[in-house]
């Protein structure tokens, strides 16, 4: 879809898919922002990052990036320090969990939706209910993802894309820098995002987001009909809280 992923960090899709999931992502970010849902969604994110490795955004990765989009969406700020503290402990809150589900949607197309949920029995079985009325349904644990690979993704305006940059990006860890019209997408290992961020933020260059993606391995193309069933899925997918992200294998 990420917004997806997932869009989904949300990245051929090898590379080029990417560029065009990570387009409408930040597009529908837009819309899903006017709905109540995405401060919950991004909420939760951030209590589970605070919960694993700390409150401190500046020593937790994981937490900044939280944050960060947390902030796009113009989550309040009471709101982002308000998940920070439920996560270090410092106000009492719902146990979550993460749980990635792997799945079908029509024609065979492989479908990774990653989740954050306080109950997941309710969480399953709404996915289910999703999937199958719109032609697919959850596979098993292995059934989808093995045909995709876990990246960090940062895309930066092409114009500030120089030799110098190209060069420092390497370094830093880059498997491959992807020119697509007014944006780039530099791909690494999800161990070297940071130090990719961090590379763009020296070279005063403002990435246009930084994510972990699933990318797929192999593709498919739809069908028209296919196409507007899967455009019904992912709306519905869209609008459910507990999803915090998905990814597809569409060309």
């Amino acid at each position: 879809m990420s917004r997806h992923g997932v869009y989904c960090l949300y990245f051929t899709l090898l590379m080029s898919g990417h560029s065009k999931w990570a387009t409408t992502k930040r597009q529908k970010a837009v819309v899903d922002a006017k709905r109540a849902s995405v401060f919950t969604r991004f909420g939760n994110a951030i209590t589970i990052a605070a919960r694993d490795k700390g409150g401190d955004p500046e020593t937790n990765f994981s937490l900044r990036l939280a944050i960060e989009h947390a902030r796009g969406a113009n989550m309040p700020k009471e709101n982002i320090e308000r998940a920070v503290k439920r996560g270090t402990g410092d106000l009492e809150g719902e146990t979550l969990e993460e749980i990635l589900y792997e799945g079908f949607a029509p024609e065979g197309l492989m479908i990774i939706i990653e989740t954050l949920t306080n109950n997941r029995n309710r969480t399953v079985s709404e996915l289910k209910h999703l999937l199958s009325s719109h032609g697919g349904g959850l596979g098993a644990a292995g059934s989808a993802l093995w045909n995709f690979e876990k990246k960090g993704v940062v895309g930066i305006a092409t114009d500030r894309l120089t030799e110098d940059a190209e060069l420092a990006f390497i370094e830093a860890g880059a498997e491959d820098i992807k020119k697509e019209g007014a944006e780039s997408t530099i791909i690494a290992p999800p161990e070297h995002l940071q130090a990719i961020k961090s590379a763009a933020e020296s070279l005063g260059i403002q990435a246009v987001f930084a994510e972990f993606d699933y990318i797929p391995k192999n593709n498919v193309s739809l069908s028209e009909g296919a196409q507007i069933t899967l455009g019904k899925l992912t709306d519905a997918l869209d609008e459910h809280s507990d999803i915090i992200n998905y990814y597809t294998n569409q060309t």
